[in-house]
């Protein structure tokens, strides 16, 4: 989907969540991110990075504020037009991959175009699949017969097929080690750029923030602070 660069793609105004029966409140007078600009986001457990992703994703209803993905207005909508802009507009690298293990890497590929009612693009899967170094020998095998490395460009590929206005990475590498850390980490902000995705990557892991030209600290949301420049400005 092309986007105009000069209207941000995704921009978060007067937000507030509170959880029921606790005191942490998430506030976030305001945030915007560029097309295909990149946001590191760090913070403590509790800090509130779950919940401002599950907002993002429309998975949580917005309690006051809004939040835009391009023009898109995501909330308030109904349950079912939440899903549908997910499902076109946003791409999500789990921790957990959350692949279908039985399904083929196509297939695992395919899902998400299949639940936003889009027709399959199996020509984009395939050049994403290549991209991503996946031999095509390999697209047809169950996803569980892959390698925790292979799985992982499957997951990417899924994540970028519609070449999301959003890209959402949730703590994806935190199961690997150095090696295989640093080449995810490589393949997925390559293929978002390739993609015109624009990136939040949530990690506990600080030593992925040289990545990151913006990184934006969680405690830092009160002050009402935009991503800031880091002084590592390339990857």
């Amino acid at each position: 989907m092309a986007l105009d660069p000069n209207i941000p793609a995704v921009e978060l105004k007067n937000l507030r969540h509170q959880w029921p029966g606790q005191s942490f409140c998430l506030e976030i007078p305001l945030l915007k991110l560029a097309v295909g600009q990149h946001l590191f986001i760090r913070g403590a457990s509790g800090s509130g990075k779950t919940t401002l992703l599950n907002l993002l994703c429309g998975v949580l209803n917005i309690q006051q504020g809004e939040i835009r993905l391009s023009t898109h207005l995501l909330q308030p909508n109904s349950a079912a037009q939440r899903d549908r802009l997910r499902a076109r507009h946003i791409g999500v690298v789990f921790q957990q991959l959350n692949l279908i293990p039985y399904l083929s890497v196509m297939d695992n590929v395919l899902l998400g175009q299949a639940f936003s009612g889009q027709p399959a693009d199996q020509q984009r899967a395939a050049m994403l699949l290549s991209a991503l170094q996946l031999a095509d020998s390999l697209w047809q095998v169950p996803a569980a017969q892959l390698s925790v490395g292979q799985q992982q460009r499957v997951a990417i590929a899924r994540a970028l097929l519609g070449k999301p206005t959003l890209l959402i990475a949730d703590e994806p590498t935190s199961a690997l080690d150095a090696d295989n850390r640093d080449a995810f980490m490589r393949v997925l902000l390559q293929e978002a750029d390739a993609a015109g995705s624009t990136v939040v990557f949530v990690s506990h892991d600080q030593t992925l923030a040289g990545y990151f030209r913006y990184q934006l600290d969680m405690a830092r949301l009160q002050d009402g602070v935009t991503a800031v420049a880091a002084e590592v400005t390339c990857y």
